[in-house]
């Protein structure tokens, strides 16, 4: 019998509707697989068993009476565990909020909910989501389905896992500098990093304010980039609590008019290396969207290192001073990690109101200066990381012969959460171990149809998706 855990969530939902297979059939086989792979995993920090069934069941009989159905209706998805979900934990990995249960939905989540979504449970992430590696003193760490002595990245990083292994057809991840693009490229998945304020950030914990607003976003993930819009459809449009937020129209572009956005592609940035194999990653993905009948050329915007210092001052040095303050008195209870991002942040200069108010100002400039390069090219093709899923622990690398460190790995994703354009990764290739290596894709802000189109279109050509070793 086949895995019905590897369809894409699409095709669940199109099985359903056509009572081909039956949502408890679907909700069962998804908690049998979490039951057997979530101990050596731990993708997951908490499943609703009984409430999955019962509303699997409700969903069965709404199919069975021939009622109006949601467009994911029946379909088990997972949420990252900082977003809100009724009843279920929201402990962002620390020990600060340990226990804490949602009283509500996120907006998002509520979305997804009204579209037919069964919500499995709530995925694992770094302390107050803040590393690439998925790791904590309440749940421990989360291991990739690629290779469990490695990561699948942070901070969706039980997300990823779990999307990966087949523990959940989809969901939704949140991004303040590659923390859905990286765990994509780390598990061989897609994710989509929107413009913020496209999908509401509303009940995700830390909340998205002040300078944050500029930076940190929710949304979907997904083993196929038609789950992608599929979640996308469902979880966009404005909403009140979302300060960044906008009445943006979805609007899906026709094949000509993608066709005609001419799409830059660079390498490597100039400062940090990438792996040879992820090198030929993005030159395969170019070569391949220009079978697809798109003008691909090379190009290299200018303004990406001021970008990531900028990017520091935000997520690093402010981020820092937002978090250091809850741990007063409570020292014991930071794990190795977040100690080590609050040395980090430490050891950046000091931001007083006018080292703010310039970071603020300068930001805007390098945004500007980099959407009027994007006039020419309006999509543009990089690598998501430096390197695939590294090994626990590792914090430095040797690429091409030069030391890469820990936060300089991730600079291809940092710079487009400080410019605010929206970012897909998909996959393409793999290592020579086996690791699978993804592209990103990276639009004007607002447009992440254009985005999700030339996605598919990638995808399509490169057919790279596979189920992970453990599954």
């Amino acid at each position: 019998m086949p895995d019905l855990t590897f369809l894409p969530a699409v095709e669940m939902a199109r099985q359903i509707r056509e009572k081909k297979i039956s949502p408890v059939e679907l909700a069962e086989a998804h908690l049998a697989k979490i039951e057997r792979l979530n101990p050596k995993l731990n993708a997951y920090v908490q499943v609703d068993t009984a409430r999955v069934l019962r509303e699997a069941q409700e969903a069965e009989a709404a199919v069975m009476r021939g009622g109006v159905l949601g467009p994911l209706h029946g379909v088990p998805i997972s949420i990252k565990s900082s977003i809100e979900v009724a009843g279920m934990k929201c402990e962002a990995g620390t020990r600060l909020r340990a226990g804490f249960i949602a009283t509500q939905d996120a907006p998002l989540v509520a979305r997804l909910k009204t579209a037919g979504a069964i919500v499995l449970g709530v995925t694992n992430t770094p302390e107050m989501l803040m590393a690439w590696e998925t790791d904590n003193l309440l749940y421990g760490r989360t291991n990739s389905p690629w290779d469990l002595e490695r990561t699948p990245g942070g901070s969706s990083g039980g997300e990823a896992a779990a999307i990966s292994a087949g523990m959940s057809a989809g969901g939704v991840g949140s991004d303040g500098g590659g923390s859905i693009r990286v765990p994509a490229h780390f598990s061989g998945i897609c994710g989509l990093k929107p413009t913020p304020g496209r999908i509401p950030s509303t009940g995700h914990y830390p909340p998205s304010g002040g300078p944050f607003a500029l930076i940190g976003v929710v949304g979907p993930m997904a083993r196929t980039v038609d789950d992608l819009k599929a979640l996308f459809e469902v979880m966009q449009g404005p909403d009140d609590g979302d300060t960044c937020a906008a009445p943006v129209p979805l609007q899906w572009p026709a094949d000509d008019e993608v066709k005609r956005l001419k799409i830059g592609y660079f390498e490597d940035d100039g400062r940090t290396p990438v792996t040879p194999e992820t090198r030929q990653a993005v030159r395969s993905a170019a070569e391949a969207l220009r079978r697809a009948g798109f003008q691909v050329e090379p190009f290299r915007p200018e303004g990406l290192e001021e970008a990531r210092l900028l990017w520091r001052k935000f997520f690093v040095k402010m981020g820092g001073m937002l978090i250091r303050p809850m741990f007063d008195g409570r020292e014991q209870d930071a794990n190795p990690m977040l100690k080590q991002y609050l040395d980090w942040s430490a050891a950046e200069p000091e931001l007083g109101g006018p080292a703010l108010l310039d970071a603020w100002i300068r930001r805007d400039a390098v945004r500007a200066n980099f959407l009027a390069q994007m006039r020419q090219y309006s999509i543009l093709l990089c690598p998501p990381a430096a390197i695939p899923a590294f090994r626990h622990g590792e914090r430095s690398w040797i690429v091409e012969g030069k030391t890469v460190h820990y936060l300089d790995a991730w600079s291809y994703t940092e710079w487009f959460n400080l410019l605010g354009n929206p970012a897909a990764v998909v996959p393409v290739s793999y290592s020579r171990e086996g690791l699978p290596i993804g592209v990103q894709i990276v639009g004007l802000p607002w447009h992440e149809e254009h985005v999700l189109t030339v996605a598919a279109a990638l995808e399509n050509q490169c057919q790279a998706w596979r189920i992970p070793p453990l599954s």
